[in-house]
Order: structure tokens, then sequence, then C-alpha cells
């Protein structure tokens, strides 16, 4: 978008103090030894999270553990921040000249680079180059772009830095008013709100390097970027390119490899002759370029492994908007809708997904897999760069979606809408979601009997890393969520968005945060790791919380909330707690602001930073206690449930000081 000379900059002076004032430290003078590998996971020790998340084929190592000539941003948790969106809420900003050198844990022979770079002027994202040497031989040079990156202003966003307000009569945090109704009307500084800084790019290396070489990225003395900031390094052995033996090559049908012209025609022609003879599509290694949704019914398609082969498509903007609203399209696997019978034995593995989608428009149907899909299953894919790696439109059933990564998306990583039933996630490494990570939406219809499982959810720019609106029967379990940044927290159960209600069970199961219960932007309350939210209606289900770990949340670990304008038709009438772990809260292990009550039992807690149980009721302070009761089932360790608490003591600070907590710790 085109702006004077002028003002351009001044906004790349903006965006380059974005980039440099910020919380920072010469990385040498801190950290273990920088000459081994930190292998982390979610930005902590993996004993600290043995047995949860995603069980991946990749090393992860945090930059600011690393050897490096540059400085160490963060930490940092405060929201439109660099070091706040990364892993771990740390980064190392390089600028020309200088590098960030990592160990090779184990050997390898590929790697990914989570990054940042600055913004263009006027928005729209620059490109620069990033050189990588392996023990100083095997040298090559990725082109990084933020040509994906950087959003800015009001819900759902532009990427125009120099944007006025969206939304100029919503109220605002930022004034405390809603500024079209406000004389004089606020100066906001601009750009307003950054967001959604970092990307990724993945690299195959030459051939395969041993455990104890070192990776050096380093940014090239012209580089056109200002900044350079590297988050993480995740190294990889990726196997040899799978073959479907008897499987229909698209190549044969007539898709270009190379990526030069449009292969949907032959995959789709492949597809058809693959469902009259009852055999699977092949897709070999290459890139094939597909710029629409192929539909997908009563078929199998394989790759040769998400690194080897990769459906890669522009998005294209629609002379007219499609029936559903959609003003663009792009690649995507689709199911047929619902609404016409939906597609069932649809099974999809083994290649990437490489969108190229830069801006939020929720009628658009650019996701990388979508549609309905019932008695099916994708497994082992590698999306990036559409607006959600998988949104299934129900009523369906009976879905698997196992061990992909998901990655870079505008909006969700994942989401179960409307009557997806008997279903199951597991296996899943989500990282920069726009929206939640992982959602599960009873939207008229409800979602039932479904479970998700074993999944790692990290960064999630905007909402929560795990959310279930309403349904029937869900269990969440064995799941690692770390960093949520604003408006969401690490797992949430929320009656709203016009979701049907919470019935049956509700279990939240083994599962671990870190660094959430994030401060809401809107509300200016912080929010807890575990967040319930009756807004539409009560949550009044069975619902249980055993065995989860909170580790260093940055307000609380619990919060259950009702809004205030419908405190005393909404409540969170009985929750039981049993077996957790609070390993550090900014301010309190239970923040409640609703009527009803919770159990707890054996939830031990440490290095709480305020009243063990901050508890508001729903607001009406009456004389003979809060409108919410805790009952004290025994075993509860730490003085956090004190017996003067109990049951329904009056402990009301709406806007409690955050005590920083240390660094979580094995628990003895």
């Amino acid at each position: 978008m085109a702006h004077p000379y002028g003002r351009a900059t001044v906004l790349a002076a903006a965006l380059l103090a974005l980039g440099t004032a910020l919380t920072a430290a010469p990385a040498a003078a801190a950290g273990p030894d920088p000459a081994r590998p930190v292998v982390t996971r979610a930005g902590l020790d993996p004993a600290l999270v043995a047995g949860r998340g995603a069980t991946v084929a990749f090393d992860e190592q945090e930059a600011e553990h690393a050897r490096t000539t540059g400085t160490v941003i963060g930490p940092d948790r405060t929201p439109y921040t660099l070091p706040s969106e990364a892993s771990g809420r740390s980064a190392v900003r390089l600028v020309p000249g200088q590098y960030v050198e990592f160990v090779l844990p184990r050997a390898a022979n590929a790697l990914t680079v989570r990054y940042s770079l600055p913004d263009a002027a006027g928005g729209g994202g620059i490109t620069a180059p990033l050189d990588v040497a392996v023990d100083g031989r095997d040298r090559r040079t990725m082109t990084l772009t933020s040509q994906y990156s950087w959003l800015y202003n009001q819900y759902p966003f532009t990427d125009d830095p120099g944007a006025d307000l969206l939304h100029p009569d919503w109220w605002l945090a930022e004034c405390s008013c809603v500024p079209a109704a406000t004389t004089p009307a606020p100066v906001l500084d601009k750009p307003f709100r950054p967001t959604h800084f970092y990307d990724e790019q993945r690299l195959r290396l030459g051939r395969t390097h041993r455990a104890g070489e070192t990776v050096r990225l380093t940014v090239p003395a012209g580089s056109p970027a200002a900044w350079t900031v590297i988050d993480l390094l995740d190294t990889e052995l990726v196997a040899p390119p799978h073959v479907e033996r008897g499987g229909i090559d698209v190549r044969a049908l007539g898709a270009d490899p190379t990526g030069r012209r449009d292969a949907a025609p032959a995959i789709e022609r492949a597809i058809a002759l693959a469902r009259r003879l009852d055999r699977p599509v092949y897709l070999p290694p290459g890139t094939f370029r597909v710029d629409r949704h192929i539909e997908v019914d009563d078929v199998t398609i394989v790759g040769a492994g998400n690194w080897h082969t990769v459906l890669k498509g522009r998005q294209v903007t629609l002379d007219e908007p499609a029936p559903d609203g959609s003003r663009h399209t792009g690649v995507g696997l689709y199911g047929r809708p619902a609404a016409e019978g939906g597609s069932r034995n649809v099974h999809l593995s083994g290649f990437a997904v490489e969108g190229d989608v830069r801006e939020r428009i929720d009628t658009d149907q650019v996701n990388a897999v979508g549609g309905a899909m019932s008695d099916s299953t994708v497994h082992g894919l590698y999306l990036h760069h559409t607006k959600v790696g998988l949104w299934f439109d129900g009523p369906m059933r009976n879905v698997r979606v196992t061990d992909n990564v998901i990655t870079d998306q505008i909006a969700d990583g994942l989401n179960l809408h409307t009557g997806v039933t008997d279903s199951l996630v597991r296996n899943n490494f989500l990282r920069n979601t726009g929206d939640d990570g992982i959602a599960l939406w009873s939207e008229k219809t409800a979602d039932a009997r479904n479970t998700v499982a074993f999944n790692t959810v990290q960064s999630p720019t905007l909402a929560n890393g795990i959310a279930v609106y309403g349904g029937t029967d869900t269990t969440v379990t064995g799941n690692l969520v770390a960093d949520p940044v604003r408006e969401g927290s690490g797992l949430h159960a929320g009656a709203r968005f016009g979701a049907e209600p919470f019935t049956g069970t509700l279990r939240f199961t083994g599962n671990t945060t870190a660094r959430a219960g994030t401060l809401d932007l809107n509300w200016r309350i912080g929010l807890g790791a575990l967040w319930f939210y009756a807004l539409d209606g009560s949550i009044d289900a069975d619902v249980r919380v055993t065995g989860d770990h909170y580790l260093d949340s940055t307000h609380n670990a619990i919060m259950l909330v009702s809004e205030y304008g419908v405190r005393d038709l909404h409540s969170v009438p009985a929750v039981h707690f049993k077996d957790i772990r609070v390993d550090g809260t900014g301010n309190s292990v239970v923040s409640a602001r609703t009527a009803g009550s919770a159990t707890f039992e054996n939830v031990d807690a440490r290095n709480v930073g305020a009243v063990g149980v901050n508890n508001c009721g729903s607001f009406h302070f009456p004389a003979t206690g809060s409108e919410f009761s805790l009952t004290d089932l025994g075993g509860n360790d730490g003085g956090w449930l004190a017996p003067w608490l109990l049951p329904a003591t009056l402990t009301c600070d709406d806007r409690p000081p955050v005590v920083a907590p240390p660094a979580p710790a094995p628990w003895s």
C-alpha cells in the first residue's frame, strides 16, 4: 500500500524501534554453556514435560541458549513486542554481520528456523538473506521473508501499519473509551497493536551431519534487514522419500513436479482413476502447484513425506464472491460440504501444503484441509501459510487427525466445528497460530465424544492453546501448551460464541501449560492457565480436572468467570480438581469471578505470588460470603488453600500486582 515517503520513513523508524527497544543483554553473559546443545520442549527442560505433548522427529533449541554475537531480547510477556511471541518469551536479535550458533544434539540433515524480520515501511513485508553453515563447510543461503508476518490494528487486523482504527466505534482498552464517541478523539500511536511477528522456514541440508557439529546462522553484512531475530532452531534427520507401491503416480496423469505448471487438473484425474481402480494416489517428491480446492471423497492420497512432497499454491482473488462468501481461493483439500452429504473414507498422509494467505478474511475458505470428512484420517502433513490448517464443518464423525505439524496460520490451527463427533486429535505439533491452536466449537450442533490428546501448542498470538466451546463428553488429555500471548489462555472451556451447552462430561487430564495465564487486554485482568468462562450459559456438565500441571503462570493457574452483565444468570456450578501441580503464579492458584463451586484434592502449589484463592464470587459481596464456594477434600499442599479461605471467604482483589515466580523446577 502506497504512502508518502515521509510517512514511510517514520513508520520504518517505528518498526525498527520495536525490534530494538526491548529488554536486552549480551547473550554470552547468561544461560547454560553455549558450546553444548540445550534441547528444550516448548522452552522447558524436557524432564518437566515428560510424557506430555506431541512426540516429534525434531530437536528444539532456543536461540537464547546458543553461542551468539547478537543480543538476547526478553524475557518479556508484554503483548505487541517481539519477545512476547517468542518461544520461551526470549530470542536473539542479530544485526548484519552477527551470528547465532547451535550444536547438533543428534545427527541431522534438515533444519527449521523460526525468525522475525522487520516489515516494509508501508506494510507487505520484505525479504532478506540468512547464511547457513554447518561446521563451516556445508554453506547455503536462505531467503527469509516477512510477507506472511506483521498484522496490525483491531480484529480482524490489517497488514497496513499506517491504518486508522478499523472499528472506531468499539470500546478501546488503550483509552478506556469508544474513540468515535469521544471528544477530543484519542491520539493512538502507529503502528497500532503490531502482532504476528514470526515465521518459519525449512531447509534440507546437503548431507547428514553428526551430533556435535555446529550450525551457524549469520546475517550477511549487506542484508537489507536492519535486524533479524532468531527464536529457535529445529533440527531433524529426514527419512528418504516414501514410494507408494501400486499407487497412481500423479506425474503419469500430467502433474508437473517442478511447480511451474498447474497440477490441480492432473491430480483430479489421478483421484478419479484411483477411485475406479480402488488404488491410492501417489504424490512423489516435488513441488506441485495447486491454486484452488481439490475435492476429495473416498480416496487415499499418499505423499513421499512432508519434507519431499509439497502442494504449493498462490492465493487467487475470485471474480465475484463465492456462495459461501469467499473472496479468494487457494491450495486446499476439501471434503464435500455436510449439506451435500459430506465425504467419507478420505485418507491424507505424507505431504506438505504451502499456502499464500497474508490477511485474515473470516468468510474466506482458504484452509489447507476443510469441508466434511467422516471415517477419515489426516496423518503426517505439514501445513503452512494457510488461514486455518484444518477446519472441519460438520455434522461429520470419526476423523483421526494425527502426527501433523501446523505452523504460521493466520487463524486457528485446527477447528472441529458444528457437530463433529467420535473423533480424535492426537500427537500434532502447532506453533504460531493467529487464533486458537486447537478448538472444538459446537456452533448450532453439538460436537460429541471427541478426544484431544498429546498435542503440543506453542505461541498462539491470539486466543487459546486448546479451547472447548460447548459440546458433550469431551476429553483433553496429555497436551502441552505454552506461551499464549493475548485474549486467551492455555486451556479454555467457554460457554460462548453461540455454542451449544456443555453436557455429559468435560475432562482435562494430565495436561501441562507453561507461561500461560496471560493478561486479558480488554478486561485488564489476569486469566488462568486453565480458564472457565460462562458467558452465553452456565458450564453445567460433569467437569473434572485431574493431573494437570500449570507451570510459571503469568497471573493465575485457574480462573472461573462469568461476564459481569450475566453474573446472575450464568455460573460454573461444580468443578472437581484432583492431583494438580501448580509451580509458580504471578497472582493466585484460583481466581473466582462467578457463582458456583469447586472441590480440591491433592492440589499442590508453590511459588504463589498472591493469596491462594482470589474469590470475588459474582460481585455482590454478601455478608454471608462469596457466591463461589470451595471444598477441601484433603492433601492440598503448599498452604495455598488455608482454612480461613473456606468455604467462601471474600478475598477479592480485582487487579493484584504480579510477583514473577522463579523458573519451574523438578517436583521433589
